[in-house]
């Protein structure tokens, strides 16, 4: 590997301030997002299982969550932050989850005290585990990765379970097994943001900004002053994605045609453009000294 690794960029990222985090649904958009300009991307659990057609209550394994990250992580340079739910088992499966996503190329993940099988943080009842279980997912979190500059980030349920007092204590005690970051899920009112991050000087936070939740949408300057340095959108993307593709089969099925829609594409040339076609084909001359692929889908074409 050269450069710094993708745990270190992530931090490098926190470092230089306050930051919006991208979810991204599938590598293209991660490469998208690194376009546009963004510092990090992430990979929401509850985005992988809506794509693959089941709700996020834990049905996904491992094994889908790990080939997802590869295949972004491979995509862009940008570090990428996954979420590792509830660390798929106990503290020694946690050793395993950390040693696999990192080895796919991700920044780091998160994990969630939540009891197995998970829920969407913003649904009404969920249970958490005692803050023990959670500190030992941590330590073995921690112990298990081989860069020290991987993230190791904690998500904490407890304010809808137990209140605010005990999510600030288990952010604290989580702090103390070693994770680089706290991420309090659920928070209800920008006070509360506020209050929690007074609560933790110092510690690297992140305020998770999904729609149609518990929290109130705000902006990430806001979030920044009160001391948040992830600004995290796991969903927005991915919500205006599935949107419009509803318009579009609606508008589909009723007409018979697409036209209607054109203006609305993103045309031929432009995902050519994103894929780096051009360097696809312009290596396939170096490989085999031959002519550039041809097809119906030459980068000359417009739509």
């Amino acid at each position: 590997m050269t450069g710094p690794s993708p745990g270190r960029r992530l931090r490098d990222a926190w470092a230089a301030g306050p930051f919006a985090l991208p979810g991204v649904f599938n590598p293209l958009v991660a490469k998208m997002a690194e376009r546009l300009g963004f510092r990090a991307v992430y990979l929401s659990g509850g985005a992988l299982s809506a794509g693959y057609g089941v709700p996020d209550i834990g049905l996904l394994t491992l094994t889908e969550f790990v080939q997802a990250a590869q295949l972004t992580a491979q995509a862009t340079r940008l570090p990428l932050l996954c979420d590792a739910d509830t660390g798929f088992g106990e503290a020694l499966n946690v050793e395993r989850s950390v040693r696999l996503f990192e080895a796919a190329g991700v920044a780091g993940i998160h994990l969630e005290d939540q009891e197995f099988p998970k829920r969407c943080g913003h649904l009404s009842g969920k249970s958490v585990v005692a803050p023990e279980v959670m500190v030992a997912k941590i330590r073995a979190a921690v112990a298990a990765r081989r860069d020290r500059q991987f993230v190791i980030m904690a998500r904490t349920d407890a304010k809808a379970v137990h209140g605010f007092d005990d999510a600030v204590r288990r952010a604290r005690m989580y702090l103390d097994a070693g994770a680089d970051a706290i991420f309090p899920e659920a928070l209800e009112t920008p006070d509360e943001f506020a209050r929690f991050a007074q609560a933790l000087p110092g510690a690297i936070l992140l305020a998770n900004m999904t729609e149609f939740g518990k929290s109130p949408l705000l902006d990430v300057q806001t979030l920044g002053h009160m001391g948040y340095r992830l600004i995290l959108f796991p969903l927005t993307a991915f919500r205006v994605a599935m949107k419009a593709a509803e318009e579009t089969l609606r508008d589909l099925h009723t007409t018979g045609t697409q036209t209607a829609s054109l203006t609305k594409m993103q045309t031929r040339q432009e995902l050519y453009d994103l894929l780096g076609y051009t360097d696809y084909e312009e290596r396939d001359k170096t490989y085999f000294g031959g002519p550039a692929l041809q097809s119906d889908c030459s980068v000359s074409e417009q739509n």
